[in-house]
């Protein structure tokens, strides 16, 4: 008698499933990024500063990190489970999404300051901060739906799709945000917040799309069967210890938040540096940062699929940190100053971003036992959190305090060598760090050289 097989033996349910969960991912990561490219905008027609914007474009990561809310997210994914982690998530980003719109557009008054600070940055910091508790829990949930559904199959491949999509959404984010404020936009009232609006209704769509989701989650479950779960197998506020105690854990957190610390931030201000010092037109300078996620839509599932399948997991990890650092340097250096030489160094960093997470992910199932996966992603993100909150305030800090250089028209004018230099040097601490991860897996055996795919 043949046995049938279960749902995530069937390559076309399980890669459906991930198509789903990844527009949720896409619909999040749009709303992350979609005010990058109108930061001259926010500056000229609501009268922001550099520092304002870099206190609004680090507020994502306020609850999560001086509150712990993405640490609870991931226990509340050990405890609770995926399906109602996931649902919550999703309205706590449309909340916060709606509040940080609201802002923007005026709709909630927010005239004078509050704190030394502009009511109107600090309430669509608010709305960001929300958004940002949602979107993180999210990212988790979805990593472990991954984990679920394609561990001992095409695991790597699987989370570099997922990476891809996300990359997508910052790709539309960067190359279209302007050009649809600009078009339907009328200046001084819609043209800051309709792009915002628009990435709200795709996100309602993801939303929907992760209900969907629900279902099959449902029916794997009844598959595998509520009696294979073993006491052993139940996540224990004890085993935090488990993921703290774990070496080889730590040093992956620390090359992560080190490597998102000079790619997210830096992208924030891409929009900028390329006005500023590339000379690129205003309504044009979003669609040069967007190559990096284009070739990340490639790059990423090419290498995930090469760590499937032959492994070299630390390796890749130590090339694409060195690329990172690399692009940084070439963008400090008062040389080549043409918008061709820009277009490559961010197809270079697209390479990096897309080689380092394709195995970086992957590599901590093989550190952390499974039932902590949720808690180990957690404090990963929390991590990385500090980064993502902290890079775009010390960078507008830096423009505003050292690196005004005048007013062009109506829009202030900054040299970014400073903070170039200061991304460069970040880069080079990840790169320390993949090394030692490097050297740490051949002494502890975590096997991130082996192939994750099974032989059959």
């Amino acid at each position: 008698m043949v046995q049938q097989k279960k749902l995530n033996e069937i390559p076309a349910v399980r890669w459906s499933v991930l198509a789903i969960v990844s527009f949720t991912m896409l619909g999040g990561y749009i709303i992350t990024d979609v005010m990058a490219p109108l930061k001259p905008v926010l500056e000229r027609e609501l009268s922001w500063t550099s520092t304002e914007y870099g206190l609004f474009s680090g507020a994502f990561s306020w609850f999560n990190v001086f509150f712990l809310m993405i640490i609870f997210g991931g226990i509340l994914l050990d405890k609770a489970g995926i399906r109602f982690t996931g649902m919550a998530s999703c309205l706590v980003m449309l909340i916060g999404g709606a509040i940080k719109y609201a802002a923007i557009k005026g709709i909630i008054p927010a005239e004078g300051d509050l704190f030394g600070i502009n009511k109107q940055v600090l309430l669509a910091s608010l709305g960001f901060a929300i958004f940002g508790v949602g979107c993180e829990t999210v990212n988790i949930t979805a990593t472990k739906i991954a984990v679920k559904w394609f561990k001992g199959k095409e695991l790597a491949l699987a989370l570099g799709l997922q990476v891809a999509a996300a990359r997508l959404g910052t790709m539309l984010a960067m190359a279209f945000s302007l050009p649809v404020a600009e078009y339907f936009g009328i200046p001084g009232d819609t043209a800051e917040s309709f792009p915002l609006l628009l990435s709200l209704f795709i996100l309602c769509i993801g939303t929907m799309g992760f209900f969907l989701y629900t279902f099959y989650d449902r029916m794997l479950d009844k598959e595998n069967g509520s009696s294979n779960e073993t006491k052993a197998d139940v996540f224990k506020y004890s085993d935090i210890l488990h993921v703290l105690k774990n070496p080889g854990f730590w040093i992956i957190t620390i090359l992560c938040v080190f490597f998102y610390t000079a790619v997210f931030p830096f992208l924030k201000y891409a929009p900028d540096l390329m006005i500023n010092k590339y000379g690129v037109k205003e309504s044009l300078a979003g669609f040069i940062p967007a190559l990096l996620p284009i070739g990340t839509l490639i790059m990423t599932p090419l290498f995930g699929s090469i760590y499937d399948r032959r492994g070299y997991g630390a390796e890749i990890m130590v090339i694409g940190a060195f690329i990172l650092m690399t692009v940084h340097i070439f963008f400090a250096l008062p040389v080549l100053n043409y918008w061709w030489f820009a277009m490559l160094l961010m197809i270079l960093l697209g390479v990096a971003v897309s080689l380092l997470p394709s195995a970086m992910w992957p590599s901590i199932p093989k550190i952390v036992a499974e039932k902590d996966l949720g808690t180990a992603y957690a404090i990963t993100f929390w991590i990385q959190n500090w980064g993502l909150m902290g890079g775009p305030v010390l960078i507008g800090w830096l423009l505003n305090k050292y690196c005004v250089t005048g007013i062009v028209g109506d829009t202030v004018a900054y040299d970014y060598t400073l903070p170039m230099q200061v991304f460069a040097a970040i880069g080079m601490v990840a790169l320390s760090f993949a090394f030692i991860l490097r050297y740490v897996n051949k002494k502890k055996g975590y096997g991130l050289e082996q192939p994750n795919m099974k032989k059959k």
